[in-house]
């Protein structure tokens, strides 16, 4: 019974790792469309939206299964928690990849307005705000995430400046318009993805050392 119960435990914590392997690819080739004007690449990454989808009811079932047989407790509850926490987590990051390349195909007529601004730059700061999360929560060890409410700054400083700059091209051409508010969504939902990903960095560090810290 033991053997069992950590053996579940452990594919639990795979599918969570996975899932943000996933997740992280979705968000980043999104990126990687939307810098390129890909669209055969952003309708993968919009496709993919039905995998994440059942990766996280996978997960769920998975967690609620352990809690349901084994009644878990201390360490292990914390552990199995925290999957259920980034699941969340990671499918909102998926969801906001998806978001993101279906705005790619409205953007690939014309050239970039402003080299895209800050977004590629943006989107690498916040894909490696989560593979650092995810690294922590396969080693366990907190030292991937130190630092995470600073870089979130970071992102947040970049989300403004790019609304600002967005409002420039936007007062200087009507035309610009329609453009920049893609430009600005874009950049707000890689501000929550940031958000998330500190969101992760929290439950991995109450699943070590069963200490609620806040990153933000």
């Amino acid at each position: 019974m033991v053997n069992k119960y950590r053996e579940e435990l452990k594919d639990l914590k795979d599918l969570v790792q996975e899932q943000g392997a996933f997740a992280c690819g979705m968000l980043s080739s999104a990126m990687t469309a939307l810098q390129d004007q890909d669209p055969e690449l952003a309708g993968q990454v919009y496709a993919q939206r039905v995998e994440l989808a059942e990766r996280n009811l996978a997960i769920e079932e998975a967690a609620l299964r352990l809690i349901a047989l084994y009644q878990p407790m201390a360490r292990d509850l914390r552990a199995i928690v925290c999957a259920l926490r980034m699941n969340f987590a990671l499918f909102r990051i998926g969801r906001y990849g998806k978001d993101i390349a279906k705005l790619v195909e409205g953007l690939s007529g014309e050239p970039h307005i402003g080299n895209l601004m800050n977004l590629p730059h943006m989107g690498n700061l916040v894909c490696t705000m989560i593979n650092d999360a995810l690294t922590a929560y396969r080693t366990e060890d907190i030292k991937p995430i130190e630092g995470m409410s600073h870089r979130d700054d970071v992102v947040d400083e970049l989300r403004y400046a790019i609304f600002r700059e967005s409002v420039t091209y936007m007062t200087e051409d009507p035309r610009n318009i329609t453009r920049c508010i893609d430009y600005v969504m874009i950049a707000r939902y890689l501000e929550r993805c940031g958000d998330y990903a500190c969101d992760i960095a929290e439950q991995v560090c109450y699943m070590v050392t069963g200490e609620r810290v806040e990153v933000k």
